[in-house]
């Protein structure tokens, strides 16, 4: 499965850069396949694996703000390995034609 997520603090301030980047560090040191864009961060992996990054990512947040926003998108595809990078690779294989 892959799961798009995006974790905001709120009561912070404008600047979050600093508290995403926590989020961001507990996917990076899951060790899962994972992107992170201006928007969101993807993760693969199995269900019950990448749903606990994704509530220890929030955690993280949660830890230094007092309230936070979650937005998650799952594709949920069993038997399907490296969408992560295939997905991409076919839409830029239909572009290059």
């Amino acid at each position: 499965m892959i799961v798009a997520f995006s974790v905001t603090p709120l009561g912070v301030g404008e600047d979050v850069g600093e508290y995403v980047a926590d989020a961001v560090r507990v996917v990076r040191e899951s060790g899962l396949p994972n992107r992170t864009d201006a928007m969101f961060t993807s993760i693969e992996g199995e269900w019950d694996q990448v749903m606990d990054v994704v509530k220890r990512a929030v955690a993280a947040v949660e830890a230094r703000a007092p309230r936070v926003s979650l937005v998650l998108k799952a594709d949920i595809r069993p038997g399907v390995t490296d969408g992560l990078t295939s997905k991409v690779e076919t839409v830029e294989r239909h572009l290059a034609r």
